[in-house]
């Protein structure tokens, strides 16, 4: 495949000589001519391991080049992927200029042939700069209309320097955010030759999916490095115990936790971060990662409130009670933080959870209810139509076994543990799925 590279900074330089030793004919696009000379004379424009070897390997085999202009280039290549910067303004919005400048020589060049030709996105952006910016700028420029005269995706690089080429190479995963689908297919073809599951998905997804691996990236790095922070007073190694959390690969170093759905609760979760949090003041040292998770889980209870009030109901159904499904452990239970400000919003509240029996309750976890919930033995029913009956919509608090046949109304339903509303009888019957997958 034909393809044009805007841009020869550190993604672009990488991408033009690895695509080139794929096979693919490649011309890079670089407006300042010292890049566009160093890299003819087969030297990297950028610091970057074995990189001066590939690009004198493209160069030698024709497949190689690079140019200041690339308008006049757009009728011979199949695909442009626009490689540029897209550096932070002092407010820290994304400065754009550059694809911007990028758009308008795409456009100028699209104008000029008949070939379908699809624009590729490999610079970050946040969602919805492709589809009201970018696509907009191509369609002005080029006066062609987006997916009938040429394509559009977005294929954001996971390349970490010093081991670009290998990740070039070997990466996790290629995400295809697609306009449609011939464009979305075009850039998968490129990547014939690459083992990595190919992930084709929405642009804005994609658009997302790079700044938010980047932020967990840093997250982490600020995590090891506040609980280094901490250790320091206590004389303890830091590293063995890091060395520990990731070895626990069942749930610290895996999928789990890392869904999105209602706030956490529960007897360890709350009060160890507390702990850790109040002793790491109490030794002189400040830890805003760890400080910040209990007010961000408070905002969790928080927009689920919202988004039932966006019914504006008089009775609400709440299916489940416990923090989480087999247990009837209620401390801490974000539900009931969220019955208790829904009842003094004024809402008419009935509750149903299988997982929780008033008569057999005893000891701290009853006193926790009581004291919390005092209106509990009024509210908590145990017949799920009684609950459901007057109700304007039904809150799924956690995933609830066996009521998919008892539910035959298309109450709307808020299901926290998957942050979706769907039809109440088809989330519960999801539920007993995943559950039995869990299995």
């Amino acid at each position: 495949m034909r393809i044009l590279v805007w841009g020869l900074g550190y993604v672009g330089t990488v991408v033009s000589a690895c695509f080139a030793e794929l096979g693919h004919e490649v011309i890079g696009v670089e407006t300042n001519p010292e890049k566009v000379a160093v890299f003819n004379s087969g030297r990297s424009p950028i610091k970057e391991p074995d990189l001066d070897e590939l690009i004198q390997q493209g160069l030698s085999a024709g497949r190689l080049r690079a140019v200041t202009s690339g308008v006049e280039h757009v009728a011979w290549a199949d695909v442009s992927m626009i490689c540029v910067g897209t550096p932070s303004a002092p407010d820290g919005s994304p400065v754009l200029d550059y694809i911007e400048s990028v758009a308008r020589e795409l456009g100028k060049g699209l104008r000029k042939s008949d070939r379908f030709h699809t624009v590729v996105l490999r610079s970050t952006v946040f969602p919805h700069v492709t589809r009201t910016q970018l696509l907009p700028w191509l369609e002005q420029y080029s006066r062609k209309t987006c997916g009938a005269d040429f394509g559009l995706a977005i294929n954001p690089e996971f390349l970490r320097e010093t081991t670009a080429i290998k990740d070039f190479y070997a990466p996790p995963y290629t995400v295809i955010g697609e306009l449609d689908a011939r464009s979305g297919q075009q850039v998968a073809d490129l990547y014939q030759g690459i083992e990595a599951p190919i992930y084709r998905i929405g642009i804005e997804e994609a658009e997302l999916i790079k700044v938010v691996n980047n932020c967990f990236h840093a997250l982490k790095i600020g995590f090891a490095n506040e609980i280094g922070r901490l250790c320091g007073p206590l004389s303890l190694d830091a590293n063995v115990v890091m060395d520990i959390v990731c070895a626990d690969t069942k749930l610290n170093i895996s999928t789990a936790y890392l869904h999105p759905g209602f706030a956490f609760g529960g007897s360890c979760l709350p009060k160890d971060l507390r702990s850790l949090t109040f002793n790491a003041r109490r030794l002189g040292r400040t830890l805003p990662i760890l400080e910040a998770v209990l007010p961000s889980n408070e905002l969790q209870i928080e927009a689920a409130r919202l988004k039932i009030h966006e019914y504006n109901p008089r009775k609400v159904a709440i299916l489940g009670l416990s923090f989480k499904t087999g247990t009837d452990d209620l401390r801490e239970s974000p539900v009931i933080s969220l019955i208790r400000q829904l009842w003094e919003d004024g809402v008419e509240l009935a509750v149903y959870d299988p997982d929780v029996e008033l008569d057999r309750m005893v000891g701290a976890n009853c006193a926790y209810l009581e004291r919390q919930l005092p209106q509990i033995p009024q509210i908590l029913k145990t017949d799920l139509n009684e609950v459901l009956q007057g109700a304007q919509v039904a809150v799924l608090t956690k995933d609830l076994n066996g009521l998919s046949d008892r539910l035959h109304n298309k109450l709307p339903i808020i299901d926290l543990a998957h942050m979706t509303v769907t039809p109440v009888a088809e989330v519960l019957s999801r539920a007993i799925v995943e559950d039995s997958y869990a299995a």
